[in-house]
């Protein structure tokens, strides 16, 4: 039986927790009290990436985050849209950094090189951080940022429980065949965040036996010779966009019609938080319904 699951189109860049013993609260709200940052970590931070965003708001002192951008605020994106929305936002303007005077300011690998350049010419300090490929890269980027931030004891507790829920939810069995199908016909294999995440459900990849490693186009007729047992496809935003047009051809139709759908968000995909748990709980949870439908 083909199933069909739509995961939103941000998610080929880069679902609520259920069954299988990720634990339903987020990762940083069952710690204890927050130890106190280090006499030497930085008084206001300032963060230009939605990644670093999270990151930062998981292992910030109370007051220590000056600013996030306006995507961590938005729950389509981000997984940590409740707890941005009691700090200010800012929209990546090397100006409005400036004038925050921060000790910090925290960006991405692919942030815009213009705002990066220009900070750091007038002086401030801005540590980069690169996307995370894979679940295990992402222990690295909490202990990064928690010697960052002069938060190394909350790092190392929020690295603990990511460690134990992985192993508790991680299905190494062979399981049914998975297709991820985003806009513009592009796919991810088992050297992407998104296909870790579906290895570690316990399905496999198609992308992966077609020999991609991160992200390719995958073209329509591979896909429907495939005959995959889910198709993960993307769940168009607001608006018309051609690149996610392909998501309504007629092939994705007919692979899709009659089966059963599961709808998720960007926000636990796109970065390499604990958050990218629940979207291992919820691809879990699918699996055991195909292979129940068996």
């Amino acid at each position: 039986m083909l199933v069909a699951l739509v995961v939103t189109g941000a998610a080929a860049l880069a679902i609520g927790a259920g069954s299988g013993g990720l634990r339903a609260s987020a990762p940083e709200e069952t710690l204890s009290a927050p130890d106190a940052p280090s006499r030497d970590a930085p008084k206001t931070v300032v963060s230009l990436n939605l990644c670093t965003d999270q990151l930062a708001m998981m292992l910030a002192a109370p007051g220590q985050l000056a600013a996030v951008t306006a995507l961590a605020a938005n729950p389509r994106t981000s997984a940590m849209a409740e707890k941005a929305a009691d700090l200010p936002v800012i929209h990546g303007r090397a100006e409005e950094v400036y004038l925050m005077a921060p000790d910090l300011v925290l960006a991405g690998r692919f942030t815009d090189r213009a705002t990066v350049d220009m900070l750091r010419r007038l002086g401030l300090r801005v540590e980069e951080f690169n996307p995370a490929y894979a679940l295990s890269d992402i222990p690295d980027r909490l202990a990064r940022m928690g010697d960052l931030l002069g938060r190394p004891d909350r790092a190392e507790a929020l690295i603990d429980r990511f460690n134990a829920d992985l192993a508790a939810l991680r299905h190494d069995n062979k399981g049914p065949r998975a297709a991820l199908y985003y806009a513009n016909g592009y796919t991810s294999g088992d050297t992407s965040l998104a296909g870790q995440i579906l290895r570690a459900a316990g399905f496999e990849n198609i992308a992966t036996e077609m020999g991609f490693g991160a992200i390719g186009a995958l073209p329509l007729e591979m896909l429907a010779m495939a005959a995959p047992d889910v198709v993960v496809t993307g769940n168009p935003y607001p608006g018309a966009s051609r690149a996610e047009a392909v998501m309504e051809h007629p092939v994705v139709t007919a692979l899709k019609r009659g089966r059963v759908n599961g709808t998720v968000t960007d926000r636990d995909w796109v970065c390499g938080t604990p958050h990218a748990l629940r979207a291992v709980t919820a691809m879990a949870d699918l699996r055991r319904r195909v292979e129940a439908a068996r």
